[in-house]
This record gives C-alpha cells, sequence and structure tokens, in this order.
C-alpha cells in the first residue's frame, strides 16, 4: 500500500488475514443483496464493508481497484473481482463476482418470469422510492470517507475536482483516470501525498490463500431455445445468444447506463428481438433489483431462452472483462511496488474520489424529488457518517418511509 496516500499512515487498517474464502463469499452474497443503486452506490457499500469495517483490504489499494474496473464493464463486479483476487487468488475473484452477483440475477429472472407471464411490472416501484435518497448518501459517505485519506495536498484536490468535472461533461472514466495517471507520473507521490509525509513506502499485502489457477469458461452447447422463454421470440439458439452478448461485452465501455444505449440500438433496433416497449420494462425491472444495470442481460436472456438464456447471457456480458481483470490484477500484483506505478495511481486515485462524487451530483434530482426525500437523505448521511449505522438499516429505514407514503 502507499502509505503517502493516507493523512495518517500510521493509522491505515491492516487488512485481515483470516478472512477464509467461505467467510468472503458469504461478505458479497450480502452485498449483492443490499446493493441497491447499482455502479458508485454499490461501490460506496464495498468501501464501507470491505474497508472500513472489515478492513480486507487496505483504503488506497481497494481505490486501486475500483480504478482498474473503470476500464471495461461494469466496475461494481470488476470492483469485486479484485478484492476477491486480491484475497485468494483467481479463484476468490470469480466466487466474490459470483456470489455478488447471484441476489440479483436470481431476483431478476423471478421478476422475468412474473413480467413475462402477465405483461406487467411487479408493483414495487412505489417501496423502493425510499431507496433513492439513502443511495445518494451512500455515495456521499463514500466520498467523503476516502477524500479523508486520499486528499491530503491541493494538486490532490484539483484532480478529484477535475474527476468531478469530467465526469459530469460525460468524459469517458478510463481516459479521465489515464490522464490522472500522467498528472501523477509527472508530479510524483510526494506531491500529491500530504505535505510533510515520505514518498510511497511500501508494505506488502497477505499473499492469497492459494496461487491463482486457470479458469475456463463452460463448454456451449449449440442447442435450440428452451422452454421458459416467452412466446413470440426469434429463432435463436445459444451459441448465437452466447456470441451476441460475448461481442457487446468487449465494447461495454463507461458502465452504467452506456449499456442501456448499446443494448437498444443492437437488441431493438437492430435484432429486433425485444420490442421497444419490452426493453423499457426490462430497464426499470433492473433498476428495481441490487446490483449493477448489467444485469438488464439476463433480462433480454430470460425473454429469448428462458433461465439458461438469462446465465449465459449474463456471463457472456461479463467474460471480457473480467478476462481483462484478471490481466490487470495479475499485473498489479507485480508492479504494486515500483516506484513508478506508485506515481501514476497516486494521481488516480484523487480522481476516483471525484468520479465517486460525481455519482451523487448526477443521481440527486431523479433520487431527491421533494423536500421529504433531502431530509431522509440528509439524516441517512448523519447516521451513516456520526452514527456508524449499517447501510442495510439505513435503506430498510428508506424503503419503510416510502412504503407509508411519507416519502417521496
Amino acid at each position: 500500500m502507499f502509505d503517502g496516500l493516507s493523512p495518517h499512515p500510521e493509522a491505515a487498517p491492516v487488512p485481515d488475514t483470516h478472512l477464509s474464502i467461505a467467510k468472503m463469499a458469504a461478505l458479497f452474497l450480502k452485498i449483492g443483496a443490499i446493493g441497491f443503486g447499482g455502479g458508485m452506490a454499490v461501490v460506496a457499500l464495498m468501501e464501507r464493508e470491505l474497508v472500513q469495517r472489515r478492513r480486507l483490504v487496505a483504503p488506497d489499494e481497494f481505490l486501486h481497484g475500483v480504478a482498474l474496473g473503470q476500464l471495461l464493464g461494469p466496475f461494481a463486479v470488476n470492483a469485486a473481482f479484485f478484492v476477491g483476487y486480491r484475497r485468494h487468488g483467481l479463484r476468490g475473484a470469480l466466487l466474490a463476482s459470483f456470489c455478488f452477483l447471484l441476489p440479483s440475477v436470481s431476483l431478476v429472472i423471478l421478476l422475468s418470469s412474473l413480467y413475462f407471464r402477465y405483461h406487467s411490472l411487479p408493483a414495487l416501484s412505489g417501496v423502493l422510492a425510499g431507496l433513492g435518497p439513502v443511495v445518494i448518501s451512500l455515495i456521499l459517505s463514500a466520498a467523503v470517507s476516502a477524500g479523508r485519506r486520499v486528499l491530503t495536498s491541493w494538486p490532490a484536490w484539483l484532480l478529484a475536482s477535475a474527476g468531478l468535472a469530467a465526469s459530469l461533461g460525460k468524459i469517458s472514466p478510463a481516459f479521465t483516470l489515464f490522464a490522472a495517471g500522467g498528472v501523477g507520473l509527472l508530479l510524483g507521490v510526494r506531491t500529491l501525498s500530504q505535505p510533510g509525509k515520505p514518498g510511497a513506502s511500501r508494505s506488502s499485502n497477505p499473499a492469497p490463500d492459494s496461487a491463482p489457477g486457470p479458469g475456463l469458461p463452460p463448454t456451449l452447447a449449440l442447442v435450440p431455445v428452451v422452454a421458459g422463454a416467452s412466446a413470440h421470440v426469434p429463432a435463436i439458439g445459444l451459441a448465437s445468444l452466447v456470441v451476441t452478448f460475448f461481442k457487446v461485452g468487449l465494447v461495454y465501455f463507461g458502465g452504467g447506463f452506456v449499456l442501456v444505449a448499446i443494448l437498444s440500438q443492437h437488441l431493438v433496433h437492430d435484432l429486433q428481438w425485444l420490442s421497444p416497449a419490452e426493453f423499457l420494462d426490462g430497464v426499470a425491472i433492473s433498476n428495481l433489483t441490487p446490483g449493477p444495470i448489467a444485469v438488464l442481460a439476463t433480462f433480454v436472456g430470460y425473454k429469448l431462452a428462458g433461465g439458461p438464456g438469462a446465465l449465459l447471457a449474463t456471463a457472456a456480458l461479463l467474460t471480457p472483462a473480467l478476462v481483462l481483470m484478471t490481466v490487470l490484477c495479475a499485473g498489479y500484483e507485480r508492479f504494486r511496488n515500483s516506484q513508478r506505478f506508485g506515481d501514476f495511481m497516486s494521481g488516480v486515485t484523487p480522481a476516483v474520489v471525484g468520479l465517486i462524487a460525481s455519482a451523487a451530483v448526477l443521481l440527486w434530482a431523479p433520487a431527491i424529488p421533494s423536500w421529504r426525500a433531502l431530509m431522509l437523505a440528509a439524516a441517512s448521511l448523519v447516521l451513516l457518517l456520526r452514527f456508524r449505522w449499517h447501510p442495510a438499516f439505513v435503506l430498510a429505514l428508506g424503503a419503510g418511509l416510502a412504503a407509508l407514503g411519507a416519502i417521496p
């Protein structure tokens, strides 16, 4: 870890060396079950659980994982992969990603089956309206927590502000982070860290419980569409479904709602696998569940090929990003102790703080539609930062108030 990035290096959390792979899987299963809001909201929840409460990874190392995860695919899934890799090698990375996605994928399959059977959305949006203000508070609390450790000099503040502005200006996160890393190479970790602190001292992380091993995707049979899909679907095989979503995964840059635009153009207009109305309902269902917006692929796969199609479409979409993350994690293990890598990441981490904060700004208007929602967001922020409530209880509070009609 690069101690110069923290205002109090000597007090930085020490990763828990005793967390078994089974306990780690259970932890990511829990995060996946309560990770409403997607994207940075889930990253904020991970930061609280993995860094602040569990000390599973060092603070700056977690930000490095978030930065690497911005390159391709859903960065919340990539962040889970990174943490799992750091603790238990490739086996832990795949298990962490699987457990994180399991609750949302399962719920999307359930809601999709109801939707295509009854042609209507489950009446959940009223209750979930109370989660929006809490999600904003989760994001802001993560930005505050990370900022306290990272923003220790005026150049770091400038990089964070630039990251915020770039995100609001719809500049690619990958480009923003590479540019910030370039600034870090020019200025060095001593300039970007707290004045008077030494340069990037090194402390090794615990070795993974098992060395990374090879992982191969399952063999896909050329079988026709299975029972469980809705009526009036195109006659395609599972192989065509997998190839299509794998290709989408190769260009899934930017995360979040970038995927919505890509799938809308390709699946609705080009291939005509879904009607516009079905696609919009799929986006709504994806937002009703915890986890990333990438579970939209689960909805589409279910429509085309039932349960197997839902699982294969999701796996195919994520495969390119997870392959890239495997390469990046291996490179991180090899180069993280080099001076130049430390300088590069010292520029990246402040920009990540800006990106996290920008998510709250971008989601503010739809999440805070009234003064009551604003009061809930403010109270949630106090509960998270001052009283250190677990996010699950704060989310439950928001959902309960919405169920009573107090929100929005």
